[in-house]
């Protein structure tokens, strides 16, 4: 199982809910997990393949093809406009 929380109000108006736990058959992507969740993420797939997604496994910054495994946290982070929507980033 691994849990997978969304924030950024664009991406959380595409979702039913802002935390999701999802099963898992072992070690996996994070695209495949993605993929063979469409009744969860198939509405974020647009925000995917433009690159306006943050991924992070376990606090760290992460992309489609990272490695996830039972236990993990997936945080998912809408950075297209990032000073209204999502987190702000800035370089000190």
């Amino acid at each position: 199982m691994v849990k997978v929380m969304i924030f950024g109000q664009t991406l959380r108006d595409c979702v039913d809910e802002s935390d999701i736990e999802c099963p898992l058959d072992g070690a996996t992507t994070v695209r495949q997990l993605v993929e063979r969740h469409p009744d969860h993420f198939a509405k974020l797939m647009p925000f995917f393949e433009s690159s306006q997604v943050l991924i992070t496994v376990n606090q760290k910054v992460s992309t489609l093809e990272t490695g996830i495994k039972s236990g993990d946290i997936i945080k998912l982070t809408h950075q297209f406009n990032p000073e209204f929507d999502g987190t702000l980033w800035h370089n000190p």
